[in-house]
């Protein structure tokens, strides 16, 4: 009789699983990463001119605040990420910072085309203030928070369409992230082309109103693909499980070990609604969490199970993984900020065709929407032949190929640098053509590729069930974290080199690139992302992944895999069942 209710639980997840989830469902997911991206890329592209060239900053307040805009959106993903695991759904938090993006967006548009709320050339670092700051700063800050919150909860969300256990499904949540990259992309392409023009050529708030209207179809194409969705509900509070496990252990650091891991209190094997992972000899310190004391009952704040301090272990696991990470985005942020400005005083022709500066990261984006299909059918089923992997090679290899990359781009930008200088000193009426730009922004392309898609995997497979959402977000953190780094290293190069060189004018200071050594700057980012890439390989190399035994629970029935409206469902079946037998 148990066997027949197994097989019937069976076999309604099988066909829970071919209703709701998979390709079909995410879909609507792509679209939406596709509108999304669109305006997410144009902004960070572009921005940067918009806040010199109508706001009035000056070079080096361009770029931090543009850089501190994005470090603040990927910090807020944790935000995003923290709520869907814990309060809202994935779904219901995507939809919630949807609606403060397109606010923050419509906000853009009116300041952008009234010019009343545009400040006077002050001459200064910064010429906003008053009113106009007020509204300038809360769309960005809204902006920042909708952006970041849709971040923190989409990825998780469209991963979760997938059964990470179920040996096919495995497969294709692989392919999933590869194809969110490529949809990301192709948005990505049409922002730095078709908005960015727009922006530049015409006027900013009509393409500001553009990626309004993409983000809004965006959201409301998620919203429709509901019926379709696996949508689970979230679970207790992470950052409450990982502040249990710490208070715990610390009161327990006198207590001794016991001398099998068995001993350490643990779920029931017959509790299948939790998942169970199973225990490391890692970070042994914390296993005191789980010790049960003689004549006390287990309460959360007095004892942990081992599952609950394995998923701690995970999270701090990750934590190198994040850190060796961040100067790769940092290399990043100065794409996005300098190489746009020197794309601004470099030949913009092609032919008839004037080329928007912005529009030069459009090659990069070109190379990934050609990589991705090829590694995708070609190079994925030929790694897993070898190593048996889903992903065809570990998430941990693919990052590390993105550093050694991300290392060579930015010495190929010193090296073009130069040459844009001293063209730009000799003859400025003949500048180089804007297309030099194209070799370290093509290199830095593949190497987002393997980065990105390898750190999103990487923390979603590897993170506990209950945190999902929240250990994506770390891919989005090492981003914030290298924006913010981004801005540091700016602000203290040119403190530093100001005092130090015979001119007593820092790197990166002033209006004029020329008189600027840029070059060296991006050297100094190369030569870092070297000495980082040894760090990275330390930690890579000592890292443990999670074993597929232990990240499943040993029983079907495992409904924290099912979101409650299916427990619901499945009655409903089986009473149709029921009545259609009685037919």
């Amino acid at each position: 009789m148990a066997e027949q209710e197994e097989k019937d639980e069976h076999k309604l997840i099988t066909e829970w699983k071919r209703r709701k989830g998979g390709f079909r469902a995410s879909m609507f997911i792509f679209v939406l990463s596709a509108l999304d991206n669109m305006g997410f890329v144009a902004n960070m592209v572009s921005l940067v001119l918009y806040f010199y060239g109508v706001m009035h900053f000056d070079l080096s307040s361009s770029a931090n605040t543009l850089t501190n805009f994005m470090g603040s959106t990927f910090l807020l993903s944790l935000v995003g990420g923290f709520i869907s695991d814990t309060y809202l759904n994935r779904f219901t938090t995507c939809l919630l910072f949807g609606s403060l993006e397109v606010l923050a967006l419509a906000m853009l548009t009116v300041q952008a085309a009234s010019n009343h709320l545009h400040p006077e050339a002050c001459g200064k670092s910064s010429c906003v203030k008053g009113g106009i700051a007020v509204m300038f700063y809360t769309s960005l800050s809204l902006l920042a928070l909708g952006m970041g919150g849709v971040r923190g909860s989409m990825t998780a969300f469209g991963a979760d369409q997938f059964d990470e256990k179920d040996p096919i499904e495995a497969k294709a949540l692989a392919s999933f992230f590869n194809w969110l990259l490529l949809s990301s992309t192709l948005g990505g392409i049409t922002g730095v082309t078709g908005v960015v023009w727009v922006s530049t050529q015409r006027a900013w708030h009509w393409g500001f109103f553009i990626i309004t209207i993409a983000a809004t179809i965006g959201f409301v194409t998620l919203a429709l693909g509901k019926p379709f969705y696996r949508i689970k509900t979230p679970g207790d509070s992470s950052t409450l499980r990982i502040a249990q496990v710490i208070v715990v252990a610390f009161k327990n650091r006198k207590l001794s070990l016991p001398e099998s891991h068995e001993e350490l209190y643990e779920i029931s094997d017959k509790d299948a609604t939790l998942e169970k992972i199973a225990h490391t000899n890692q970070m042994r310190f914390l296993d005191k969490a789980a010790i049960l004391q003689e004549n006390s009952k287990p309460q959360p704040w007095k004892v942990c199970t081992v599952t609950q301090v394995e998923e701690v272990k995970i999270l701090t696991r990750m934590l190198p993984i994040v850190g060796s990470t961040i100067i790769l985005n940092t290399c990043m942020a100065q794409l996005q900020t300098f190489s746009v400005q020197q794309g601004n005083v470099m030949n913009l022709k092609l032919g008839y065709l004037t080329v928007p500066a912005p529009s030069i990261p459009v090659i990069p984006l070109v190379f990934i929407t050609i990589l991705v299909p090829i590694y995708e059918f070609f190079f994925v089923p030929f790694a897993r032949k070898i190593t048996h992997n889903p992903s065809g090679i570990t998430q941990l290899q693919r990052v590390g190929v993105g550093l050694v990359l991300s290392a060579i781009s930015m010495g190929v930008a010193g090296i073009i640098e130069v040459k844009r200088r001293d063209q730009g000193k000799r003859d400025p009426s003949k500048p180089i053509s804007l297309f030099w730009l194209s070799f370290q922004y093509g290199i830095f392309g593949i190497a987002d590729m393997f980065t990105l898609v390898g750190l999103l995997e990487f923390f979603y497979r590897e993170s506990p069930a209950s945190m999902k959402s929240l250990s994506t977000s770390f891919t989005w953190l090492s981003m914030s974290l290298g924006y913010f780094l981004s801005t540091v290293f700016v602000n203290v190069i040119n403190a530093v080199t100001k005092r130090i060189t015979p001119g007593k004018q820092g790197w990166l200071h002033g209006f004029d690139l020329n008189q600027n050594n840029l070059n060296l700057f991006y050297w100094f980012l190369a030569t870092l992302s070297c000495l980082n890439f040894f760090n990275y390989l330390y930690w890579a190399s000592r890292y443990k992944y999670k074993s597929e035994d232990s990240n499943s629970s040993t029983d079907l029935k495992a409904s924290a895999e099912m979101p409650l409206k299916m427990i619901e469902r499945k009655q409903d079946w089986e009473s149709k069942g029921d009545a259609n037998s009685h037919d």
